[in-house]
């Protein structure tokens, strides 16, 4: 099995380097992932200037893009032979709820979804990499165990580590993705020539994060493990929407 592996906090990220190490032996891996850190890239591709690729002392291939970019590459051509699955992380940090929409990660994972095999992005709730290990192990798990997981088509798993040591791991759970409240405001920053810019601010608190949901399983200690599709299409407004739409053309 050939396992394309990719992340969003950058090459040379403590995360990728564990997941490499974690699932070296289950497959060929090849690691393709951003030059630099591009967390929030979300699904965006490159179309601006040529993308770079440049091979690292360890063996890595970094690319001047986002995640999408070098999943999309590593797919198409970049490589001698196409990939049997994409794996992404380990991220620093949470991708719960609304943060799917956002995530580089989870649009590295995204990008392969067009493989017969299930696309994994995996993270630590956590921006220290104190409990990699721990994720590490799950990450290994799940990946080893691809072949018996009843997935329909273009699936993939979001993955949510709880930032504790693997002896202190409750189990893991099934959960829909919960939504977070509205971010904090932007802040207003000047440089020191005056000039007015915004910094993003922190996403919200779980508004949505009940039982059931992503983010309650990590806060009681549980691996969560969502199912994604890449289908938005919203199908209970449809009845509404065509009675509304009725006679307005």
């Amino acid at each position: 099995m050939r396992i394309l592996i990719s992340n969003d906090d950058g090459a040379m990220a403590p995360g990728i380097a564990a997941l490499h190490a974690a699932l070296a032996d289950l497959g060929e891996c090849v690691i393709v992932a951003p030059l630099e850190d591009k967390s929030g890239a979300s699904s965006s591709l490159t179309l601006d200037r040529p993308l770079h690729p440049s091979t690292l002392p360890n063996g890595y291939i970094a690319l001047n893009g986002t995640p999408t970019d070098c999943v999309h590459l590593g797919l198409n051509g970049l490589l001698e032979q196409t990939p049997d699955m994409v794996v992404s992380g380990i991220n620093l940090g949470a991708n719960l709820g609304d943060d799917v929409l956002y995530s580089g990660t989870v649009a590295a994972a995204l990008e392969g979804r067009f493989l017969n095999k299930p696309a994994f992005a995996f993270s630590l709730v956590s921006r220290q990499p104190d409990n990699l290990a721990t994720a590490a192990h799950f990450a290994r798990l799940l990946v080893a165990a691809h072949e018996r997981l009843d997935l329909p088509p273009r699936t993939v798993l979001n993955v949510n580590v709880p930032n504790l040591p693997l002896e202190k791991i409750r189990g893991v759970q099934l959960t829909r993705l919960g939504h977070r409240a509205r971010a904090a405001a932007p802040v207003k920053v000047a440089n020191p020539r005056g000039k007015l810019g915004y910094w993003i601010s922190v996403a919200g608190d779980a508004e949505d994060g009940g039982a059931g949901t992503d983010f309650h399983a990590v806060m009681q200690g549980y691996v969560s493990i969502t199912p994604l599709q890449l289908d938005r299409t919203f199908h209970e407004a449809f009845s509404g929407l065509a009675n509304g739409l009725e006679g307005l053309f």
